[in-house]
Parts: structure tokens; sequence; C-alpha cells
């Protein structure tokens, strides 16, 4: 079976930043930064989580993912605390990336259910609540990992909702996805991803669009597009890009990318190195 997260982790991957290690007490409040999303891990202890007009209560150790920036507040009773590892996530292209934007805005995971993950996680608290040098590295990949045991879990289990991972989480549409992601330059036709998919053309589009919630053509373009934004974030040419990503013309790529994102090439590359307030 084709690997679904491969290319998605190679062109969007996802690092941590650990600030936190240790007992929790009180109330804290986590102001969102425009940027980061943010990993809990609770390993004892029963904590309040209140996010928007939502609230979670955790009574046993969990994992709490919030994928994208958001304002979020712990409360945990007086007299009591809990211990806890957290993390600023960074997700490759902020935003649009399809990882971070293809998740709910939550995730709370009892870890004695998250599949596989025990022996990671017995190393992760050992090292994050021990002062040995190189723990706070350590504890970072790890918890790359658990990312990675997390989004497995949440395809397989069908706990994914609409977009992206819906897509790849369905037997067949995963593999016309995959496709797509490891070729993204093809001239695809929907006859050729539709029997990649091992389904009738109309099957095959119909399924598509009530799953992922866009054409496959749709899906494609903004494929090829969040790639060119990778590679505009990284200094490469227009005309190279515009190959790379399957146009024949620069002109052609600017059309996509403009029909897609609103900008040009060029204005979304400026803005790139625009101040927040200007």
């Amino acid at each position: 079976m084709a690997d679904r997260l491969a290319a998605l982790m190679t062109h969007f991957p996802m690092s941590a930043q650990v600030f936190n290690t240790g007992p929790l007490c009180g109330i804290n409040t986590l102001q969102s930064d425009g940027m980061h999303g943010q990993l809990h891990l609770v390993r004892s202890g029963a904590v309040e989580v209140h996010y928007g007009r939502d609230k979670l209560q955790v009574e046993r150790p969990s994992l709490l993912l919030f994928p994208r920036p958001l304002t979020h507040r712990f409360l945990v009773a007086p007299g009591q605390n809990a211990d806890m590892v957290c993390a600023n996530l960074s997700f490759e292209g902020g935003a649009s990336n399809p990882i971070a934007s293809g998740l709910a805005d939550a995730v709370c995971l009892p870890l004695d259910e998250v599949w596989g993950a025990e022996p990671v996680l017995t190393l992760l608290f050992e090292e994050a609540f021990e002062q040995r040098c190189g723990r706070v590295a350590m504890v970072e990949r790890l918890i790359e990992v658990v990312m990675i045991q997390v989004l497995r879990q949440l395809m397989e289990s069908d706990a994914v909702n609409g977009g992206l991972l819906s897509g790849l989480a369905h037997p067949r549409l995963r593999n016309a996805l995959v496709a797509m992601h490891e070729a993204p330059a093809q001239d695809w036709t929907l006859e050729q991803l539709a029997g990649v998919a091992g389904m009738s053309r109309s099957v095959f589009a119909t399924a598509f669009r009530e799953t992922v919630g866009t054409t496959p053509g749709q899906y494609l373009q903004g494929w090829r597009v969040r790639l060119a934004q990778k590679a505009l974030r990284l200094g490469r040419p227009l005309k190279m890009i515009s190959a790379e990503v399957g146009y024949g013309s620069e002109a052609a790529f600017s059309r996509a990318f403009k029909a897609h994102s609103g900008l040009s090439p060029r204005e979304w590359k400026n803005q790139l190195s625009m101040p927040a307030n200007s």
C-alpha cells in the first residue's frame, strides 16, 4: 500500500519546540501567537481545558492537540497540579499546511489509546522529567514521532471530518491522492486518476468531491500551488518552479497561482517580506 503520509511529511514537515516540562497548577492562559499550533501531553492529574466556546475535562493521561494557533486556558483545581509536557508546533507552510488545516480545532486522545505509542511516550516522559544532556532535543524528536502515530490513528479510525485527511483515509481515493502528491507535474486526467483509484470516472469524481470537499482538478491545482509557495520561500526562480509543478509556461503558472491564492506569485512573495503591521 502506498505511504499516504510520505509526501506530506517530506514537503510539509512539522517540528516541535518544547516550552514546558513539569507541573501546572492554577489557571494558565496560552495566548495564540498567530503562528504555532500546540501539543500538550498530560502525564498525570486532572485539568479543564477551555478554547473558544468549548471545553474539555481531562481526567486521565491524555494528548491534547491544537493544530492551528488558538488561545486556550488550563484550569487545575486548587491544591492540585497536572504533570505536563507542552510544545509549540511549527507546520511548514503555516495556515496552508495540508495537515494542520485538515484537522479539527482540538484533538483529545487518552494516551493509552494512541496506537503503538506506549514505548515512545515512556521514553519521552523519562527524558522530559530528568536533567540529562540533550533532553530537550530528544523530547522534541519524540513528539514528532507521536504526531505521526496520531495522524495514522486518526486516518485509520476515520476520525477526520472532510478534507485531505479524509481522502487519505479512504481505501480507494488515497491512491489517487498519493499519485498526485508524488507526481504533481504529470498532466493528470480524471480518467487516469479514477483508474489509479480503481473506480469508474463518475463514481470517483463524486466520491472525491464528497470526501475531500473539492474536485480532483481543484485539489491538484491547490497541491501544486502549495509546492510552489514552498519553492518561492526558498528563493527558487519562477520559470523553474512552473515546470516543476506541471505548467508549460510561467504565464500559465501565474494564472493558476492567482486563481488559487488571489495573488500573483510575485505579489505573494513580496508579501512575505512585508512587516505584519504594514
